[in-house]
């Protein structure tokens, strides 16, 4: 087991740089055990704006998550405040730390002559309730630079790992989440938009010393801009370099694995039709 050589190098791309070699380790490894399978996007936090491309400012009202389209296909993207333009996403990435005068009536049941209500929470007192409990860590940089796993170089430092996946290739990546984890709860699924779930949350389970995995992908505003079936899976990237290591000695490399791996394949035959 390589746990603590990971860990370590991990701590160093905090001063330093990623380490190309466990890029290189997992992307073998998941070729390997799901044949097929997106790469993860990752993002990083920083205040340094480098060569990669900005995401222009969309006219009108845009979710993220399309954008994330582009790099789930290998094109690197830069966002900083203005490639945003929804409320929801200013909040979740941290933009803004509070929320806009009627938010409350648009996630319940709206309020006549003012906002349209989504009627994703009962009342607004239900909304108001959820939005006291919120916390907002703080934003360590103005830009966030999303790159698809492969693309990745010595000079990033990534902050979260993020999956877009079918239930198959979550099956691998839920227990692969649990398989150091006594109480059933290594990954979870909090309400919240989308960008929420790949962003905000894992954001705060990085402040955690036992960082839990995120689902996510359930906000129907978001489910446009993600294929049918298709789900996200987020955590923050010290979590991920613990479960690289433990690919090679979990299930994955088990028969029962092997039976869902052929069900990978078939998945991959049949949506690329």
């Amino acid at each position: 087991m390589t746990i603590s050589k990971s860990i370590i190098s991990h701590e160093c791309t905090k001063q330093h740089h990623m380490d190309t070699a466990i890029r290189d380790r997992f992307t073998t490894a998941w070729q390997k055990y799901c044949p097929g399978a997106e790469l993860p996007v990752t993002f990083e936090i920083s205040d340094e704006y480098n060569i990669t491309e900005q995401a222009k400012p969309p006219k009108g009202w845009r979710c993220i998550i399309c954008d994330l389209a582009r790099v789930r296909r290998g094109k690197s993207l830069v966002f900083d405040r203005s490639s945003v333009t929804c409320n929801g996403g200013l909040f979740y990435l941290g933009y803004d730390t509070q929320r806009t005068e009627h938010f409350r009536y648009f996630l319940s049941q709206g309020k006549p002559g003012v906002v349209e209500g989504e009627r994703y929470k009962n009342t607004p007192e239900i909304v108001d309730e959820m939005d006291a409990r919120h916390e907002s860590p703080h934003l360590p940089g103005k830009y966030y630079t999303f790159k698809r796993w492969d693309m990745l170089t010595e000079t990033d430092n990534p902050d979260v790992v993020i999956f877009f996946a079918r239930p198959e290739v979550l099956s691998c990546l839920f227990t692969l989440a649990n398989f150091d984890r006594a109480e059933p709860n290594g990954v979870i699924a909090p309400f919240g938009s989308g960008c929420s779930s790949i962003v905000h949350y894992p954001r705060l389970e990085q402040k955690s010393d036992h960082p839990r995995a995120v689902i996510g992908m359930f906000d129907p505003s978001a489910r446009s801009c993600v294929p049918v079936d298709v789900l996200s899976f987020a955590m923050p990237m010290k979590r991920f370099l613990m479960l690289i290591d433990y690919m090679d000695e979990s299930f994955l490399v088990t028969k029962t694995w092997n039976k869902v791996q052929n069900k990978i394949l078939r998945s991959n035959t049949l949506h690329s039709q």
